[in-house]
């Protein structure tokens, strides 16, 4: 287990406030807790499932049930987000890319981390159930289950990690479609679940190399101690030429033109470039280049779906 200075862990002070006290002083580290730039990415996510779910010939359109899937959503994933923090900030406070999230730093104590992410994710799942439907909340449940206590717990024991929480990972299309059409029995609700699901093996390959010696020195195996190069050679390039073809098919699903073929295949192949390029590089910028593309694919790869389905 990894060691840290007592200061980085000598989380919360002697006096004991209230949660609400927190909330009203503390509100940025609160919503630091909720990992905001990683649920801009849900909404997307999300967001396209519901649209690209909808039974044909619907009108209108449902708005506030859209509404009402996108805040349930956002609220469960603001939990996880939180909780896993929570779970998480002895070893956070450890890595210079965490140390100073407000749990490992010490600006919030850990008890308020904890009934903060409960209270979102309870408050999240309830919510959805009472005003969309109880299949989307049992998938955002799931999400949150799975990710927290089987993912989290195994970065610290398998390099594998990475395929178990890709599981949770790619669930936000498919709670999208839930909400929309009551149902994931449908095989381009799956095919959007295995883009994303292929998507976050070059994505945080990258980011898992960047970091390596901050991962390794809290003590995470994200990365295999013998050899680093050939894990993250088939980890990197087989999901990115499996995201390729599942571009493609997702385009051909909502029975897209020419145009949306050829935007989708140029977005998957810049990923498929760069991911290439790591593999042959192994640095430190070419992965930084490769996490940029696949920040960059994701969101135009939604919109040109989005827009094949018009």
């Amino acid at each position: 287990m990894a060691h840290c200075s007592t200061s980085a862990l000598e989380i919360g002070a002697a006096t004991r406030p209230s949660l609400l006290a927190t909330v009203r002083s503390a509100g940025p580290d609160l919503w630091t807790l909720t990992k905001p730039e990683v649920n801009f990415l849900i909404i997307i996510t999300t967001l396209s499932g519901f649209y690209l779910g909808l039974p044909g010939g619907l009108h209108p359109f449902p708005v506030l049930r859209l509404l009402n899937t996108l805040l349930g959503t956002l609220l469960v994933a603001s939990g996880t987000g939180a909780l896993n923090q929570y779970l998480e900030y002895r070893f956070d406070a450890c890595m210079r890319r965490t140390r100073t999230r407000p749990v490992a730093s010490g600006r919030l104590r850990p008890a308020s981390a904890r009934w903060f992410g409960i209270s979102l994710g309870v408050t999240g799942a309830v919510y959805l159930v009472l005003t969309v439907n109880s299949l989307t909340s049992a998938l955002t449940v799931f999400t949150l289950v799975t990710y927290l206590f089987v993912y989290t717990p195994l970065k610290r024991r398998t390099p594998l990690c990475t395929l178990a929480g890709a599981v949770p990972g790619a669930m936000p299309p498919l709670i999208g479609w839930a909400a929309a059409s009551g149902t994931i029995v449908s095989g381009e609700a799956w095919i959007l679940y295995a883009l994303l699901f292929f998507w976050q093996f070059p994505h945080f390959m990258a980011i898992a190399w960047m970091y390596r010696e901050d991962y390794a020195g809290a003590g995470y195996c994200v990365l295999p101690t013998g050899n680093k190069y050939m894990f993250v050679a088939w980890q990197t390039m087989g999901p990115s030429l499996a995201l390729f073809f599942c571009s493609l098919a997702a385009v051909a699903a909502n029975n897209g033109q020419v145009l949306y073929y050829f935007a989708s295949a140029l977005l998957a192949s810049g990923v498929l470039y760069y991911a290439f390029r790591q593999v042959l590089l192994q640095s430190g910028s070419a992965a930084r280049q490769l996490l940029r593309a696949t920040i960059f694919y994701l969101p135009l790869e939604f919109l040109i779906l989005l827009l094949a389905k018009r």
